[in-house]
């Protein structure tokens, strides 16, 4: 990690301990590596971050945090770490940590989410490139949804299949499905530290820049099944 680069650029991942989708996910064990040290490892590889910090309230995952190489100088309060928190203030709460430990104001802030373990280091600092570069409020992780497209999904009304908001023909193939959609990923957001300090917004802006994954690095572990996804996408070589 480059402790000289200017602008300065603070790493966060929040790292809650109730996990209730999957439990104990952020340190379940995934290929010989509990789940947050993927993302710790390729954040501590970045030519742009100044300082990382993990944030959490749980004491383990503190622990597993700075076994794996990342600072985790403080728990988070219990006000910022329930299921009704939002990640904006858990975001703000480290940065006003780590401004008041250093006694300097970030330049800007990227949140890497440990839920998402394929992102690269080249993935985290093409996002820095490109927000410094174009200017913009935040760049934030995307991939194409395909079979998701919009135009597929439906609603129920009354008992029938309804679009849920554009119309779908019979003949509507997949390779026709137009405009391009892209969902937001999890696993990176990018963004200048006003945004986030001063506006209070983590994305979304009419500034908001993409960075595109493929589908695979999109994979975020919201249940069983997709930690079940990421095991078989990190046992492939190109990920070793």
């Amino acid at each position: 990690m480059n402790h000289t680069s200017s602008p300065k650029i603070l790493g966060l991942t929040l790292a809650r301990g109730g996990s209730k989708s999957v439990e104990r996910k952020n340190i379940l064990p995934i290929h010989g590596l509990p789940l947050i040290a993927y993302t710790i490892r390729e954040a501590r590889r970045s030519r742009y971050i100044t300082r990382y910090l993990v944030s959490t309230d749980d004491p383990e995952i503190q622990e597993v945090a700075i076994r794996h190489g990342a600072e985790a100088p403080f728990l988070r309060p219990a006000h910022l770490s329930t299921d009704a928190a939002s990640s904006v203030s858990a975001m703000q709460h480290a940065v006003a940590w780590a401004e008041a430990d250093e006694g300097v104001t970030y330049d800007y802030v990227i949140e890497l989410m440990c839920t998402n373990p394929m992102k690269t280091v080249e993935d985290i600092d093409g996002a820095l490139e490109k927000l410094i570069a174009t200017g913009a409020d935040s760049v934030i992780g995307v991939h194409h949804l395909e079979d998701h497209h919009p135009i597929r999904i439906k609603k129920i009304v009354e008992d029938h299949i309804v679009d849920f908001c554009l119309p779908e023909t019979p003949e509507t193939r997949r390779q026709d499905l137009k405009p391009d959609a892209y969902i937001r990923s999890g696993a990176l957001y990018a963004l200048r530290r006003d945004h986030l300090m001063v506006e209070g917004r983590r994305y979304g802006s009419a500034n908001s820049r993409p960075w595109i994954l493929s589908p695979e690095k999109g994979i975020n572990i919201d249940s069983r099944v997709d930690f079940a996804i990421a095991q078989i996408l990190l046992a492939k070589p190109s990920q070793d």
